[in-house]
């Protein structure tokens, strides 16, 4: 009977301290890194548009739905993630230098596209 109680808290600990990197809530970083720069995108588009306030906060949440849509997630997952990777500053900081960097290279695209 000890060696089960013993066992059975060696089991509750090692599921409690399991990293959520596995896990299907979170999204991988590239998936992240890939919806934080469509969302940024989004919300620089909403903002150029000449459209009031109240027709942009309309607007942003339609918009925001088709980026899930098109990773297949809910919201929650999106939040759960962005929730996850917030406690770790560093790799935070990391997922934003890379997302930064992929707008970087939109931005270059489109001028270059824009040059006759």
């Amino acid at each position: 009977m000890k060696h089960l109680c013993i066992a059975f808290a060696f089991l509750l600990g090692t599921i409690s301290c399991r990293d959520n990197n596995g896990s299907d809530d979170i999204l991988s970083e590239d998936t992240m890194v890939n919806i934080l720069v469509e969302i940024h995108m989004t919300e620089g588009f909403v903002q150029s548009l000449s459209i009031p306030y109240d027709s942009s906060k309309v607007l942003y949440p339609i918009l925001e739905r088709r980026i899930f849509e098109k990773y297949g997630i809910p919201d929650s997952v999106y939040v759960k993630s962005l929730e996850f990777y917030l406690r770790d500053a560093a790799k935070m900081e990391y997922l934003y230098e890379r997302a930064i960097d992929s707008l970087s290279v939109k931005e270059k695209e489109a001028q270059q596209n824009q040059q006759p």
